[in-house]
């Protein structure tokens, strides 16, 4: 087996519950506006809210408007629907500034990994300015390799396409079989690096896999980082240390 050169890690549901943290952000900015002048119950105007950002894709800027758009027009009495606005989206940053936070083993294992001698960086599919926030906000930058940050909108290709991995390959100058990617998603994060020679494995701890589950085989299935630490010490001999020895 040829020896690992780098691990390429996805960022949603793979270093963070980004599914967790967007439900509770919501519902704090739900709260919020609820607070500042909707005056209906709070699950019903989630449910509106998350009916939204499917239809409008999380990735749009005015959700809120929208959603003030959809309530009945006496929910709203007579506030300013700008300020209703605005205490959402601050209860949106707020929880952000104060809640954003890797799991508790992904920087231990970061840091062993570049202690080791191993390029560390990410491959995510997303916009580039609010991929790029989530690695400042997680606080993970000084555990990467600066050049191995690759994020789909600033490459100009997106997940599944396997261009976006090739990319990632040639500008690091290495070889599929160098290099193993780890994410959440069996067709987005698996498959793609997997047809191209990458070893791979599937974080599944705040995954949705999805249908067909049983069509990819990935080369290796954790459950936290510590499972990962453990494989790359004991079947790729990374050096890492003894946290990461087998348990008995």
């Amino acid at each position: 087996m040829s020896r690992l050169k780098a691990i390429l890690f996805d960022i949603d549901d793979t270093l963070f519950s980004t599914t967790e943290f967007a439900a509770r952000a919501r519902r704090n900015a739900v709260r919020a506006m609820i607070q500042g002048g909707i005056n209906l119950p709070e699950d019903q105007v989630y449910r509106e809210l998350k009916e939204v950002i499917a239809e409008f894709s999380s990735n749009y800027e005015h959700h809120y408007d929208k959603l003030l758009m959809r309530l009945p027009p006496e929910a709203l009495g007579a506030h300013n629907p700008a300020l209703v606005v605005a205490a959402g989206v601050v209860a949106y940053h707020d929880t952000k500034f104060e809640e954003l936070e890797p799991f508790d083993d992904v920087a231990p294992l970061l840091q062993a990994l570049r202690s080791a001698g191993i390029v560390t960086g990410i491959v995510t599919h997303g916009w580039t300015t609010k991929q790029a926030e989530k690695l400042i906000r997680l606080q993970l930058m000084s555990l990467l390799t600066p050049s191995a940050i690759f994020i789909s909108e600033q490459v100009g290709i997106s997940k599944p396409n396997p261009k976006l991995y090739l990319t990632a390959l040639r500008q690091l100058g290495l070889e599929a079989k160098q290099v193993m990617y780890v994410g959440d998603n069996l067709v987005n994060d698996i498959a793609p690096p997997q047809g191209l020679g990458m070893r791979t494995t599937w974080s599944r701890r705040a995954a949705h896999p999805g249908p067909n589950i049983d069509q990819f085989h990935p080369d290796h299935v954790v459950d936290n980082f510590r499972e990962l630490g453990q494989i790359l010490r004991t079947e790729y001999d990374i050096p890492l240390h003894a946290e990461y020895a087998t348990e008995d």
